[in-house]
């Protein structure tokens, strides 16, 4: 038996001799449920001389932001050409991680120096006098200072490692990869989703499972518990004694339950909940991990705990929906160039959808909490002039070149993937649950897994077919109004179905008067951020980094909001602003702020046959409050 398993077996977080290394803390018991299968999992892969990358990384300037790694290579031939990713899956947007690539040198195993040339922005060549031998070494400097969940960073106290900024490769072939750290003192503990074989080694079958694998390295406090047979980890960094580990891993394990009850499979022998309370934020999923950021401050605010609980249940749901049921065009990765997907909707629209849908149903959430998520979603959605112009799967294509830049105009142009994404898998949740009575988007989505998980994909047909079919009727007409079309969502089968309502407006009530900018203030100066397409401020030409100075001859304060609520829809008022340092002199007339009449709320006469088909959608009633 390995050395790793008995360690497992006996409960450590790592091997006995090595450093920092204590007993796992873990829950009791632990849970399982009969109606979950957990996956027969594939043999380790059985590696021949000549087809292991071997990676050794060292830290000796960790307080300068610098990593050193040493590879041995498969050579061979005049030339061996290397490359580094552009791209980190899950992240569509080219971000050019040779950038961090210091220094670089090619040597044979005895030290002889090799010729090695940059030839574009992410590749190098190799080459020798005649033949190159049998295996080389690539030596490089990396500097890693962005702490984010797609880059590296790396200091005295904390290393966040990811694949695809770290690791060069052959550009042709196909390895294994076995990697070692050389940890400082500072860093007593390491996890990561690879399987270890020793202690600080790991080892990836190939490129996608090293590059899908981060590392954090630190004073790490590793909690563990097992659900239908499977052990989680939660390994958090920089809580102290502010974070309440034991509530987070009590909590998550109840997500991993309510999960795997969804899907009803666990494809993945464990699995690492890698936790870095950096006070950033975001997280990036993985087929046995997930890295997240935030605040050691969130176990003690209700509103940011129901926020990371979400970002959990977000990653976690990805472990399925992308991690193996992945659009067609992402089963093979192309690391140097875009890989264009129509399907981002699917991927992160109904991901985003069933986030906060899962805590609610896994009890951490109250119904009225959950109908204020959806709600905010719907009146972002209806704020954003960008729904009418950008068709759901453009923003999906498009998402290489707009959606993670965006600019000012953005809101006008664009639609979120997330946002809306999440709104239309609402609306297709209910429009199934309507038509075919039994079913629903959970039905969809575990169909679509057992028939397109793993090498196989699904092409956006594939996925609307599954639909119709579990729907019993062709919803082709739902897809084209709300995917490829830019119509306004339709709400009313949802609400006729669930028993719900907007509440409703006061008509007697006085609007308020609505200029229409976003603003930041700069040195004291008053700076339009943002001017949404149709705004009263748009129509009477106020332009981004205008200055507003003032209203019919009155000097502008800094509480900008509080100056116009002095005035009523309809008021025409003449504004100056600097425009490029020239004053301008601009008419705008005063109007309604779009009514706030995207609050849901339970109809107070919903039916029977409402109510019991709003508590199959968002889950029993939990306590008393809820059955108001």
């Amino acid at each position: 038996m390995a050395r790793a398993l008995v360690w497992m077996l006996l409960g450590l977080a790592c091997s006995p001799d090595q450093l920092g290394c204590e007993p796992r803390a873990q829950s009791e018991g632990g849970s399982t449920s009969e109606d979950v299968e957990v996956e027969e999992q594939p043999a380790v892969v059985v590696r021949g001389d000549g087809e292991t990358i071997e990676y050794t990384l060292r830290a000796p300037d960790a307080d300068t932001h610098h990593l050193e790694v040493d590879a041995v290579v498969p050579a061979g031939g005049e030339e061996l050409l290397v490359m580094m990713p552009v791209w980190t899956p899950g992240s569509y947007l080219v971000r050019e991680y040779a950038r961090n690539v210091e220094t670089i040198r090619a040597e044979t195993l005895d030290g002889s120096p090799l010729e090695i040339e940059k030839i574009s922005k992410n590749r190098w060549r190799v080459t020798g006098e005649g033949e190159l031998p049998a295996r080389i070494a690539l030596r490089y400097r990396l500097y890693g200072r962005e702490m984010s969940v797609r880059t590296n960073f790396v200091d005295h106290d904390l290393l966040v490692l990811n694949g695809a900024p770290t690791f060069l490769t052959p550009v042709d072939g196909d390895f294994a990869y076995d990697l070692v750290l050389e940890t400082p003192e500072s860093w007593t503990r390491c996890v990561t989703g690879l399987r270890e074989e020793a202690p600080a080694r790991w080892h990836a079958v190939d490129f996608d499972e090293l590059v899908d694998s981060p590392i954090i390295c630190g004073d790490i406090d590793v909690s563990e518990v097992e659900v239908n047979g499977v052990p989680h980890v939660l390994a958090t960094v920089g809580g102290g004694a502010i974070w309440d580990q034991t509530r987070a891993l009590a909590d998550v394990e109840r997500i991993i339950e309510v999960q795997h009850r969804f899907w009803r499979t666990v494809p993945y022998p464990r699995y690492a909940f890698l936790n870095v309370l950096s006070g950033g934020g975001g997280g990036l999923e993985h087929r046995a991990s997930t890295l997240v950021m935030g605040s050691r401050w969130s176990t003690r605010d209700d509103d940011d705990y129901r926020g990371w609980l979400g970002l959990m249940s977000h990653e976690f749901f990805h472990t399925w929906n992308v991690k193996r049921l992945r659009p067609e065009t992402l089963n093979h990765f192309d690391y140097e160039n875009e890989n264009y997907v129509r399907s981002l909707w699917i991927v992160e629209g109904i991901t985003s959808y069933y986030d906060d849908l899962l805590v609610r149903r896994a009890g951490l959430m109250t119904r009225d909490q959950y109908l204020g998520v959806l709600s905010r979603g719907l009146g972002r959605l209806q704020d954003t002039p960008g729904r009418n112009v950008q068709p759901l799967s453009m923003a999906s294509y498009d998402a290489w070149i707009k959606f993670y830049r965006p600019d000012e105009n953005s809101p006008n142009a664009t639609i979120s993937y997330y946002r809306k994404g999440a709104l239309v898998a609402w609306l297709l949740d209910a429009t199934i649950r309507e038509r075919a009575v039994g079913k629903s988007l959970d039905d969809v989505m575990r169909l679509a897994y057992e028939r397109y998980s793993g090498e196989t994909g699904y092409t956006p047909s594939d996925f609307r077919e599954v639909a119709s079919e579990v729907a019993g009727e062709d919803l082709s007409e739902f897809f084209e109004r709300y995917v490829d079309g830019t119509e306004e969502l339709d709400a009313d089968v949802a609400l006729r179905l669930l028993g719900l309502r907007f509440q409703p407006v006061d008509e007697d009530a006085e609007p308020p008067a609505y200029f229409g900018v976003r603003t930041e203030t700069d040195h004291g100066r008053l700076i339009v951020e943002h001017v949404p397409a149709g705004s009263p401020a748009y129509q009477g030409g106020v332009n981004v980094g205008d200055e507003l100075i003032a209203i019919d001859e009155e000097r502008l304060p800094a509480n900008f909001a509080g100056r116009i609520a002095r005035y009523r829809a309809g008021d025409e008022v003449e504004v100056l602003v600097s425009r490029r340092g020239r004053l301008r002199r601009l008419s705008v007339v005063m109007g309604t702020r779009p009514e706030d009449r995207w609050t849901l709320e339970v109809d107070p006469a919903a039916t029977p046959v409402q109510r019991r088909n709003f508590q199959s959608w968002l889950g029993p009633e939990s306590s008393p409050d809820e059955r108001k």
